[in-house]
């Protein structure tokens, strides 16, 4: 399966994502459930708004964070705030914001342009073969 969501949108559904995770304590009344419920989507909406602005992509600020980075680090994040209800057993209070939350992170990473999971990297040509008569000067030493 190829690759669909265009990383200008990305950028900008990251950014919404992001405010949401570290607004959802109080979003969704998860103050007084525990302290896992509290931390983790403000941990990691914090982590994912400085991805954001740091991403070279085209609503990323500065630039300098590869793309493919991020999106395994949405994947993992997203796992895991997928998971946190049941890992720190606040499932029985609440779990559907860190599910949707989670699975929307996990499924971002996989599914949009320049993704590692589902596009293939650059190939080099096999040992030896010439690629341009430069490269077969600078072998000759003339």
């Amino acid at each position: 399966m190829k690759p669909f969501i265009s990383t200008a949108f990305y950028g900008v559904l990251n950014y919404l994502i992001a405010l949401t995770l570290i607004a959802s304590p109080w979003l969704f009344d998860l103050v007084n459930i525990s302290s896992a419920a509290l931390l983790i989507p403000i941990y990691i909406g914090w982590l994912q708004l400085i991805m954001a602005i740091f991403a070279d992509t085209e609503v990323g600020f500065v630039k300098q964070f590869p793309v493919q980075i991020h999106l395994v680090l949405d994947v993992v994040m997203g796992f895991f705030l997928f998971v946190s209800p049941w890992l720190y057993t606040f499932s029985s209070k609440a779990f559907w914001p860190e599910v949707l939350l989670g699975g929307l992170l996990f499924f971002l990473g996989i599914f949009t342009k320049r993704s590692p999971f589902l596009t293939r990297p650059h190939q080099a040509p096999p040992e030896g073969q010439l690629t341009s008569t430069d490269s077969y000067e600078g072998r000759l030493n003339i």
